[in-house]
């Protein structure tokens, strides 16, 4: 029987670990709820000493590479890296220790329209197994769009089972932020779980909203526990009171 898992994240805005609230992130800064004192490689080497898997670093705009590079080489092949990855420099970022890429905003062209080109090209360049794609997206009408350039463009792929299922051949599992949600500690968008928790297919990962144990238990429970979860804002390593780190260490058993 398969079980929601906690998976660790590091944000980082401006070269310092962060919690933003997700729909707020733009050229003139973001609001921010937590700016942590302590280095990147602090949490990493933290993650990696609880042996934490399919944990990410996202780099929110410019700025971030120092700080990235800090994390990856104290949890060398243990964190994905996220946040301004093209085909330029996917290779590198495997190279400096990620073990995989996410990709989002460079699939896209200004309008929002999907390049699949660029995909192919990705895959070619570092194999679909290296490869992470975050459909991050915002509620349009009785759906989701994946949204693009720092969550502020509503592309026009719609969140959907057969948007999924088509692009799983392109990579070896997805990340998905509910935008709308992300840092509010307000819920997590529960339809939007639903949803997600029907793929039976690679691994997925959920961000947005998570309170605390009892939103674990409910990403377990309306995704038969195949969705796995990011904890930010509620977290006690984030300035957090919703949830504390060790608790989440027990509930990954």
């Amino acid at each position: 029987m398969a079980m929601t898992k906690f998976r660790p994240c590091i944000d980082l805005h401006e070269g310092k670990v962060k919690q933003i609230v997700g729909g707020t992130l733009n050229d003139e800064g973001a609001i921010e709820n937590f700016v942590s004192e302590k280095s990147p490689a602090w949490y990493a080497q933290k993650f990696a000493a609880d042996r934490l898997t399919g944990g990410h670093v996202i780099q929110l705009g410019p700025g971030n590479f120092e700080a990235a590079r800090e994390a990856l080489d104290a949890y060398p092949g243990g964190l994905q890296i996220g946040g301004g990855i093209t085909l330029e420099n996917a290779a590198s970022w495997i190279e400096a220790g990620a073990s995989e890429v996410i990709v989002t905003s460079w699939l896209f062209d200004r309008a929002g329209e999907f390049l699949e080109d660029r995909l192919k090209a990705l895959v070619d360049e570092v194999g679909s197994e290296k490869i992470i794609i975050d459909l991050s997206c915002r509620a349009v009408g009785d759906g989701w769009k994946v949204a693009m350039n720092r969550w502020q463009t509503i592309t026009s792929m719609e969140i959907s089972l057969g948007t999924i299922d088509y692009l799983s051949q392109f990579c070896a599992e997805f990340l998905i932020h509910a935008a709308d949600v992300e840092g509010q500690c307000a819920g997590v968008d529960v339809p939007l779980v639903n949803l997600l928790g029907q793929w039976t297919g690679c691994p997925i990962t959920y961000a947005g909203g998570v309170r605390g144990l009892q939103d674990m238990e409910l990403i377990n429970e309306a995704s038969n526990g195949r969705l796995d979860a990011t904890v930010g804002s509620a977290l006690d390593l984030f300035g957090g009171s919703g949830v504390t780190y060790e608790e989440l260490l027990k509930w990954n058993g």
